[in-house]
Order: C-alpha cells, then structure tokens, then sequence
C-alpha cells in the first residue's frame, strides 16, 4: 500500500499515526517530489468513487492562485487531472492506494472500515 502525502501536513501526519498505531505496512511516497502522473490520478479518480472536485485541495494556496472554483464548473475531468498532475498541491491529501481501495483525505472511520474490516 501507498501513502502519498505532504510532509507539512497535518493530516498526513494523522493518516501515518493511524498506519502505525494499526501495524499497516505502507510505502510512503512524498506528492512535492514525486507527483502522481495523468495515468495515476485516473486511476485514484477511477477507484475512489468520488466526484472530480473530491481530489481537490480546495483549502490550498494553489487552489486560490489557479482560481480552480471557477474552473470546475466548465473543465472536464481529464483537464482537473491534468492540472492535478502539474500541480502536486493541488491535490487533496493524503491519497492511499492499495489494490483496489482509494482514499482521498484522512477520516479515521472509514479508513478503519476499508482497511481493518477485510
């Protein structure tokens, strides 16, 4: 399993306690350094089962700056994950990936849910 998040982020810090506290093994894998590719983010977009605007960091700098409130309403998917793609900031965070399951954000219920009750 994949943990992509941000360093300085709070709730990636949460997301990796909750990992460990759960004796989950996880690759931890850095967004700044080495961003998720177009082809990716398809498939988190695919697997989580959440609308586009979902992968969106929408308390970000980034987010105000590329002024994406307007530019949901008319881009399509591909363009979100595109820009999502060029701009690792912009997407919400963390992103867990593993097999089949997708998560986007860190909420201790449903991450209990989808990974202890298998």
């Amino acid at each position: 399993m994949e943990l992509v998040c941000y360093a300085k982020c709070g709730t990636c810090m949460k997301a990796k306690k909750f990992l460990m506290a759960n004796n989950l093994d996880y690759e931890y894998r850095e967004i700044v350094s080495m961003p998720l590719s177009v082809e990716e983010l398809r498939d988190v977009y695919r697997k989580c089962g959440l609308p586009i605007k979902k992968l969106l960091n929408t308390s970000g700098l980034v987010y105000r700056e590329l002024e994406m409130k307007e530019k949901v309403k008319t881009y399509s998917d591909e363009e979100i994950l595109k820009l999502l793609s060029e701009h690792p900031m912009l997407v919400k965070r963390p992103v867990l990936r593993k097999e089949d399951v997708v998560l986007i954000g860190f909420e201790e219920q449903e991450w209990t849910e989808k990974l202890l009750k298998e």
